[in-house]
Parts: structure tokens; C-alpha cells; sequence
């Protein structure tokens, strides 16, 4: 039975179907919730609506729709909770889950170790509001969630977004390091998920290789640590960011992949590792049972 996954984040609306067989990725569209939650401390109206009209267009695709969402939703008290679901639930007659963000770190790893045996991997979760960090080794065996991503450094630091980014990546690596909860436990191997890290590899002009650590059609590149320090010193310093988004289709996803370039380098070098494995995976494998 075909089902569709509606996985709404602080940045990015994530749409996958299921098709019986394999999950197909259809669309990542960008409605900025956190950003504008910030504002005034709730959703903003606008942001809320255009949730909707993406849902209602694909209902008539598919009768079997799972919504959730993350980050942001986490943050509203009840009385803003009960109104949005109460709305969402008119306009579109479909469910809202809110997520919690241990269940939404397990249900990311559930995806991205599927196919990985005896081997010791972190998983990093990385979002607008919340950042999930699990060492995996037959099994959960550290999950450590804090709740700062980047959007709350791009509000510090917006001028990660212009062409050529003036704020040097030690400052707000540092800067992450003050808010960011780390695993005491070491892992050579860091899986990146719950974003466009392989999209971002792909398109960004940094280096990589074919995965050789272990076999997976979802994560078929990676790259060593050194490599990626020194793509990312040229992703702040001399990748133009404007050339990108001139080439891309969606050109306003770009926008904090400068902070999560400092974000994965903070948890790459706390745990030691020796590899980065980019992924697009995300929930969707752990929600199929939902």
C-alpha cells in the first residue's frame, strides 16, 4: 500500500512516498517556521497556510498520509498546540503529530543503520531548532539531544547566508560549543541525516569519494575529516554562494548550510571520527510502521 510521509521541520518540509517497495523523495519545500516562531514566540499564519496547501495538493494522491512534526512544534504551549492542531486538523482533515525529539533521533537512526552490522557509527541529526546526536553500535548505546540548530546561529551570524561569509568558522564552531551537549563515547565513522547533507556534498563543490565502509544505495559517498575541514575553511572563505543558488531549483535551502557545516565539524572532532558519511535520510524508514 502506497504511503505518503509529511515530515514538517523548523526550516524544511520533507515529502517521501512509499510505494509498497522503496521510499521516493518528491519535495523538499522551504517554510521557515522557527525563523518566524521567533518573532512573536508563535507560528506564523502565513507559514501555517502554505503547510496546508502543500498537504491538501497531495491528498489527492494518496489516501494514506502520516504528518508530523518536529522542532518548533515542540516549543508551543498548549493553548498555541491545541489551536494549530485543531486548525490543521479543519482544513485538512488529516492528524498533526509533534514528534518528541528522542523518538525523532531514533526513528532517523533506525534508517541510516539499517544496513550497517558490527560497526560502531554516530549519528547526527541536525535541524533548525534541535540537534540529535546517537553513537550506534548494535544498537542505541548513546543519545544525547540539545536544543539549538542553526537557525539559532544564523540569527547570530547572518552573514553566513551572503555570498562569501565575513564570520570565520572557528568563531562559531566555538560559539556552538557553548550550547551544543556532546557524546562522552568516540566513533571513526560520523553519519549525517535528518537534512540535504547528501544534496549539500553533491552541489556545494566540496570533495568526496565512493563509500567503501559499507554498502548502502543511500549513502554511496563520504569523505575523510581532513577533506572536509578544509572544504569547509573554502565553503566560508572562497565557495561562492550565489554561484550555487543560481544553479540549484530550490536556492532558499541554502541558506543555513554554513552553520551545519560548523555543527558537523563540532561533533566530528569531539567523537574523533575519520569519516563523514553524507545522507538525505530522515525519518521516513522509522515512520513506515506508523
Amino acid at each position: 500500500m502506497k504511503k505518503l510521509i509529511i515530515e514538517v521541520g523548523s526550516t524544511n518540509t520533507k515529502i517521501d512516498l512509499y510505494d509498497g517497495k522503496e521510499v521516493k523523495h518528491l519535495k523538499t519545500q522551504v517554510i521557515e517556521f522557527k525563523k518566524n516562531f521567533k518573532k512573536e514566540n508563535k507560528l506564523d499564519e502565513k507559514d501555517i497556510n502554505v503547510l496546508i496547501d502543500v498537504v491538501n495538493k497531495y491528498k489527492n494522491d494518496c489516501e494514506n498520509i502520516y504528518v508530523c512534526g518536529t522542532s518548533v512544534f515542540r516549543n508551543l504551549t498548549e493553548e498555541q498546540k491545541e489551536e494549530f492542531l485543531n486548525d490543521f486538523y479543519d482544513k485538512t482533515s488529516l492528524e498533526f503529530n509533534i514528534i518528541g525529539q528522542e523518538e525523532e533521533n531514533r526513528l532517523t537512526v533506525i534508517g541510516t543503520t539499517r544496513k550497517i552490522h558490527n560497526k560502531k557509527v554516530a549519528v547526527f541529526v541536525g535541524g533548525g531548532g534541535s540537534t540529535e546526536i546517537t553513537i550506534y553500535d548494535n544498537g542505541i548505546k548513546e543519545m544525547i539531544n540539545s536544543k539549538i540548530g542553526v537557525i539559532d546561529i544564523m540569527n547570530k551570524y547572518p552573514d553566513l547566508a551572503e555570498d562569501i561569509a565575513s564570520t570565520d568558522i572557528e568563531t562559531v564552531k566555538s560559539e556552538i560549543r557553548k550550547s551544543l551537549k556532546l557524546p562522552k563515547q568516540k566513533a571513526d565513522t560520523l553519519i549525517l541525516a535528518g537534512g540535504g547533507h547528501l544534496y549539500f556534498a553533491l552541489n556545494s563543490g566540496i570533495n568526496y569519494q565512493k563509500n567503501h565502509l559499507y554498502i548502502d544505495d543511500l549513502q554511496p559517498i563520504m569523505m575523510d575529516i581532513e577533506t572536509r575541514k578544509k572544504d569547509s575553511d573554502r565553503y566560508y572563505e572562497e565557495i561562492s554562494l550565489d554561484d550555487i543558488r543560481k544553479k540549484v531549483d530550490n536556492p532558499d535551502w541554502w541558506y543555513a548550510t554554513r552553520a551545519m557545516c560548523a555543527f558537523v565539524l563540532v561533533v566530528a572532532e569531539e567523537i574523533g571520527a575519520k569519516y563523514i558519511v553524507p545522507t538525505d535520510i530522515s525519518m521516513v524508514y522509522g515512520l513506515l510502521d506508523k
